[in-house]
């Protein structure tokens, strides 16, 4: 199994997704200036400011040689995970439904967010538990999608986590922290499980989602 890490100009959390990573599987950084995603099995997208964010969030990453193969790479099913930027990305290369706005009270900001596991049967949650415990840090996370579309990702099951009650710093609608694509095989989640994969962090629970994606890529080997 082989992860390949993002890394674009503004990058911040590409370093420890990388780790993260690791932790269940073989990774290493792929350029955002490259078209070659190295063979990697899947690919992860990760947090910080691409591209300093001039324009809007992810949205000149969308561009980028890289994304260009990524989005191929997803449209023949291969597994993408966004996380926080990467997400913003995502929505912007049109691989996720919706857009990530301005928090509401109009600050970054950074805790520890509970979550709750919406559809435990995907690539992404299937070693996952009901509940997860995970660090949030950012200024534009405010999930947002047309209420007709909200209704289509909640009916087909792409909602795959929300923040628990009280949770939902950023105003996100119905609470939705994570969704996938209609196939599967993309997800964009704002909090950052790379940064919580060990217990001396305070906790390993995101450790989950990339054991997931591993055990779904080494299933559809058998």
């Amino acid at each position: 199994m082989r992860f390949g890490v993002l890394r674009f100009p503004g990058s911040c959390d590409d370093v420890d997704a990388l780790h993260a990573a690791r932790r269940v599987g073989d990774a290493e950084l792929l350029w955002h200036g490259e078209h070659d995603l190295r063979g990697a099995d899947a690919i992860v997208v990760p947090g910080g400011f691409s591209y300093g964010d001039y324009l809007r969030a992810g949205a000149i990453a969308r561009f980028a040689p890289a994304m260009e193969s990524v989005v191929g790479f997803a449209r023949d099913g291969g597994l993408v995970l966004g996380i926080c930027n990467g997400f913003q990305v995502l929505c912007e290369a049109r691989l996720l439904p919706g857009a990530l706005l301005p928090n509401t009270n109009l600050r970054f900001t950074f805790r520890q967010v509970g979550l709750e596991v919406v559809e435990p049967d995907t690539a992404f949650t299937r070693a996952c538990g009901p509940s997860l415990s995970i660090p949030a840090k950012h200024s534009w996370g405010r999930y947002y999608a047309e209420e007709s579309t909200l209704d289509e990702l909640e009916a087909a099951g792409q909602v795959l986590m929300r923040y628990a009650p009280g949770h939902n710093f950023n105003g996100s609608l119905r609470d939705i922290a994570g969704v996938c694509n209609a196939r599967g095989n993309v997800f964009g989640l704002m909090p950052h499980p790379e940064h919580a994969v060990d217990p001396l962090t305070g906790s390993a629970d995101g450790l989950c989602i990339f054991q997931s994606m591993r055990l779904a890529v080494e299933g559809a080997r058998v």
